[in-house]
């Protein structure tokens, strides 16, 4: 079994009904790590779908196989990929990783100037998201929006959580800037720029001292 086994699509109505599947496998890898999670409903999940803010992927014989979604906080300011999971019976071939480049491209295309974040207590998750160009930051940098915190509510960590002062937690905060991705996309052009035009300037120079070096043979 290969990547190439599965199709991984933007998630639509012909896919709701495998929400309520989605929804207990979440709940089933949660217990089964002994880490928090912040609970939805196979409607919430739904609702995803046919928002066309989500991504499936499904095996070659129609299988649900993996699933990720897309939120919006403070009034479109922030975006999380949540929610992310792989069905157990295709695990370790890579699905995870397509499924979070492929929500984010999809995050990207919809909010453009967002910041998109993540809270996760998975390695292989923060891997995949340093990958993506996302940076560790402290919750203070997350959006301020209650609606986020208040999904929280549902996750075994919730008074750990609100005992720190919503400062930190179990889960690693991590953040996608697109401002600060095209400040340093910028500056490492500049760099490329000035590194081109510094090595144009000395071939020129030494195009000009191979001229009069062939002139004053030609003259003696």
């Amino acid at each position: 079994m290969t990547i190439q086994d599965f199709d991984i699509q933007v998630a639509s109505a012909q896919h709701v009904d495998y929400a309520e599947q989605i929804c207990i496998e979440m709940a089933e890898s949660a217990k089964a790590r002994g880490t928090g999670i912040a609970q939805r409903s196979p409607e919430y999940v739904a609702n995803k779908m046919l928002e066309g803010k989500a991504v499936i992927a499904l095996h070659k014989t129609g299988t649900w196989a993996g699933f990720c979604y897309i939120e919006t906080w403070s009034h479109g300011d922030f975006v999380a990929n949540s929610g992310l999971i792989v069905n157990p019976e295709f695990r370790k071939v890579g699905l995870a990783k397509a499924i979070k480049h492929a929500v984010f491209e999809l995050s990207r295309k919809k909010y453009p100037n967002a910041k998109i974040f993540g809270l996760t207590t998975g390695l292989a998750v923060m891997k995949i998201n340093s990958e993506l160009g996302y940076e560790p930051v402290t919750y203070s940098e997350l959006t301020q929006d209650e609606a986020f915190w208040n999904g929280c509510k549902s996750c075994v960590n919730y008074d750990i959580l609100m005992s720190k002062g919503r400062k930190n937690c179990m889960c690693t905060a991590m953040l996608f800037d697109p401002t600060e991705k095209q400040k340093e996309f910028e500056e490492k052009m500049k760099k490329i720029t000035h590194k081109a035009t510094l090595l144009e300037r000395i071939e020129n120079a030494l195009k000009r001292s191979t001229k009069m070096f062939t002139a004053e043979l030609k003259h003696n």
